[in-house]
């Protein structure tokens, strides 16, 4: 039986204590599983069936791989084996095989020839999957939170945290998104070259949120997901080949780049949380600054600026500046003016909170963020009270700090977040008397 009300099925590996086995299936998996949805998808044109068969693929390495080894090429084993399941089903069920073939000439019929990358080849085929999600038939919100649940591999959780919204109203999304699939017959298909700007904006917005993702993880052990950022990127490598004019392109490229430069400085050797001002901006890499910042050019020049080029222009203010102090933060601001314009929203209004704190003072950005304290989004997004502790912290009003700095500690995911809180915390709050004396 076919599970309607569910936003598809996790993958079958969740316990904290796993043999090598499950380890290794579950790094296979998360390396492997945007390929895996994509092939099948292309292939049997049913998104459910695809997540379905995907993750009985990996139950069945679950059970092998312990016992005969990890083969050569485990991301080949897992798709034939998830092929075959996904026949053995069709076979069982002719009036599913049915539908689905009919689905499969409805596309074939409508299908232009697939888009080709400046190099004359097929662009990768995730890259293909989030055009053809991004379908005007859907919601736009609903299309992109499908696409980040279902073929970037994020979790329920981390799509809804990308979105400022719970998790329960993301799963609800999701499920609305392959219901909308099913009863309207969308068929999976490569877009034609006429149709990609107009499913642009979803496919960078996807992107977007993998990276984000990657660069401070919603959830776990570590602070950032560097397969996740490193992926995102080698993504928005192959976009920009397929269309090199798109100026929005390039800015979500150099935002990645000047951002992704200073990976190896933002934590320190047991995982813990450096922060901005306390990076050592020497180790920051060079080459894909300079990389960046050729991109922001690209992306600001020749007309009106978009949203990722703005933002891409402040990390590049940023990564130019010798330290904090001496960034240009009256620019910063600015540019988030411009932004708020562009794309406005209660992150970037928080951001340029922090940016108003540093040219004029924490007094005025903490009255920014105030303005800001009855915005239902940010409601759970942990950085909003940390920034109000920092700020009020600064202000050397310390009750007000440690009350701000522990709404933050329960928000947060990660653990060198908390850790980080934590130590805040420690800073400002005055021992308790009966420690002292031992009552």
């Amino acid at each position: 039986m076919r599970d309607e009300g569910a936003a598809g099925p996790d993958p079958p590996f969740e316990s904290p204590h796993q043999s090598p086995g499950q380890s290794t299936v579950e790094s296979v998996f998360r390396e492997e599983r945007g390929r895996l949805l994509a092939s099948l998808i292309r292939r049997f044109g049913d998104l459910d069936l695809a997540e379905e068969v995907t993750s009985e693929a990996v139950e069945a390495a679950l059970v092998h791989w312990p016992v005969e080894g990890v083969p050569a090429k485990p991301g080949a084993w897992l798709l034939t084996t998830a092929r075959r399941k996904a026949v053995d089903r069709l076979r069982r069920d002719q009036a599913y095989a049915a539908r689905l073939a009919i689905l499969q000439v409805e596309a074939d019929r409508a299908d232009p020839a697939p888009p080709a990358d400046a190099d004359g080849e097929l662009p990768d085929e995730r890259l293909q999957m989030f055009f053809t999600c991004a379908h005007p038939a859907l919601a736009a919100e609903d299309r992109t939170a499908l696409t980040l649940r279902c073929l970037a591999g994020l979790t329920t959780h981390e799509v809804g945290r990308a979105f400022l919204v719970p998790t329960a109203t993301m799963a609800q999304r999701i499920v609305r998104a392959k219901k909308k699939i099913r009863e309207a017959c969308i068929p999976f298909r490569v877009p034609g070259a006429d149709e990609l700007p107009e499913r642009l904006p979803e496919v960078l917005q996807v992107l977007y949120s993998i990276f984000t993702e990657g660069y401070a993880a919603s959830s776990g052990p570590r602070l950032q997901r560097l397969d996740l950022a490193e992926e995102s990127i080698r993504l928005a490598q192959i976009l920009r080949r397929l269309l090199p004019a798109e100026r929005e392109v390039s800015g979500l490229l150099a935002l990645m780049l000047l951002t992704h430069a200073r990976r190896d400085t933002r934590t320190g050797p047991e995982g813990e949380l450096v922060l901005l001002d306390d990076q050592d901006r020497s180790r920051w890499d060079r080459t894909m600054i300079e990389e960046g910042l050729g991109l922001v050019l690209a992306a600001l020049t020749g007309g009106p600026p978009g949203p990722y080029g703005v933002q891409a222009a402040i990390a590049a203010l940023h990564d130019e500046a010798a330290d904090l102090a001496t960034t240009d933060w009256p620019q910063v601001v600015a540019l988030y003016d411009v932004l708020l314009v562009l794309a406005p929203s209660p992150v970037v209004e928080l951001n340029r909170a922090v940016a108003v704190a540093m040219r004029d003072g924490p007094e005025a950005g903490l009255t920014l963020l105030d303005e800001l304290a009855d915005e239902p989004r940010l409601r759970g997004h942990h950085p909003y009270p940390a920034t109000r502790g920092d700020l009020l912290h600064r202000l050397g009003r310390l009750p007000e700090a440690a009350t701000a700095y522990r709404e933050a500690l329960d928000l947060a995911g990660t653990e060198p977040e908390r850790a980080h809180l934590r130590s805040k915390l420690t800073e400002i709050q005055p021992p308790n008397p009966a420690d002292e004396t031992g009552t």
